[in-house]
């Protein structure tokens, strides 16, 4: 198959990278050099990241432990504009894809669904589902990226490199899906895809008569109290929309991602997605906490060190329960301990990696990367 230069620019935005979850030595437990930072320390690093690196205009940082939330801004959300705070919006990728397996889960405790559910039962009769040796691909093979699925469908072609979604339709989606051929067995090998968690996303609004927004507003927003986590903005929410900026820091378009919405369309805060986190940690009851713990059970290797949960990657030297996103103009990391010790989200409105920065706010790395400035 041809290489698709566009396909890989897009790969690389919103790829993250599969590591994974529980402990060599006791789970989530913090060593001497990795206490928390100070509020200092933390300052100190934006300074490091936002003025003599220039990775963004604006970094937000939510630091989260059984004590509450504390939010640490520098920079700003627009040029010229209001400096970012903890209720600046951003788009936030592929941590969009963690809200997809909830979503699974959740639809699952209430009988709605089986995680071992063939795709197919979900979709158009019309539409031909590929398999292998037999076997159907099923919900959870999306969710634990092991489908065989590749990470961008072949006929992926966008009209406009500056928002390479938008004119991806159902329609293409269900044409792919009848023609494609597995390369590979499927449950097998772990590979991340887009295109899988957007599909996954799409069947689960399908199977509950819905979109995917209006589903992750019912079943996850609204319970959660999330009032500033949504695809479509309304004006008030628009104009805390952060701006995008390209990695040499120019100003670029928002993506919009109608088919494959499960995959990265969420935009949101660091205010909103700490109480995602703050949740996840079981630091606070909610309707979806048996979902949540559920999402976070290892299913299958990612790497030496890795292991993927329902969407959750795992990293299993540290103890680390993390995602990361990333789209044309805005990166997003989030992370937690699975002891529930700490957590942290990372909102950055460029398309420069931040997932250093969360890696060493939880421990997990001994410095930030030496970048230099675009």
């Amino acid at each position: 198959m041809k290489t698709n230069p566009i396909k890989n620019i897009i790969i690389v935005a919103m790829l993250v990278a599969g590591v994974a979850c529980l402990l060599v030595n006791k789970a989530g437990r913090l060593d001497a050099q990795e206490k928390p930072k100070t509020d200092a320390e933390i300052t100190a690093l934006l300074d490091q990241c936002v003025v003599q690196q220039r990775r963004a205009p604006g970094i937000v940082i939510a630091m989260i432990d059984s004590n509450g939330t504390r939010v640490f801004a520098q920079g700003v959300g627009q040029t010229g504009g209001a400096h970012v705070d903890g209720d600046t919006l951003f788009e936030i990728g592929s941590v969009t894809k963690t809200f997809t397996a909830l979503l699974l889960q959740e639809m699952a405790d209430r009988g709605e669904v089986s995680l071992d559910d063939p795709i197919g039962k979900y979709l158009p009769p019309a539409v031909k589902t590929p398999s292998r040796n037999g076997r159907q691909i099923t919900l959870v093979d999306l969710a634990t990226q092991t489908s065989g699925l590749p990470r961008l469908p072949g006929n992926f072609s966008p009209k406009d490199n500056r928002n390479p979604y938008a004119d991806y339709t159902v329609g293409d989606l269900y044409d792919f899906l009848s023609h494609y051929q597995l390369r590979r067995d499927i449950g097998q090998k772990y590979e991340y895809s887009n295109l899988g968690v957007g599909l996954l996303g799409h069947l689960l609004s399908r199977r509950a008569g819905t979109n995917y927004e209006a589903l992750a507003v019912r079943r996850i927003c609204d319970p959660l109290g999330l009032t500033s986590t949504r695809i479509t903005l309304a004006p008030e929410l628009r104009s805390r929309l952060a701006t995008g900026h390209d990695k040499s820091g120019v100003a670029v378009a928002n993506w919009d991602i109608p088919a494959l919405a499960g995959c990265g369309a969420l935009r949101s805060t660091a205010h909103d997605l700490a109480i995602f986190v703050a949740a996840n940690m079981g630091l606070t009851p909610s309707p979806i906490s048996h979902a949540m713990m559920e999402t976070h059970l290892p299913r299958h290797a990612t790497g030496p060190r890795g292991q993927i949960g329902l969407v959750w990657q795992i990293d299993t030297a540290h103890g680390t329960l993390w995602h990361n996103g990333g789209t044309g103009g805005y990166h997003s990391y989030i992370g937690f301990k699975s002891d529930g010790s700490r957590g942290v989200v990372v909102l950055a409105n460029s398309a420069n990696a931040i997932d250093d920065l969360g890696q060493f706010l939880l421990g997990d790395r001994p410095g930030l990367e030496d970048l230099a400035p675009p």
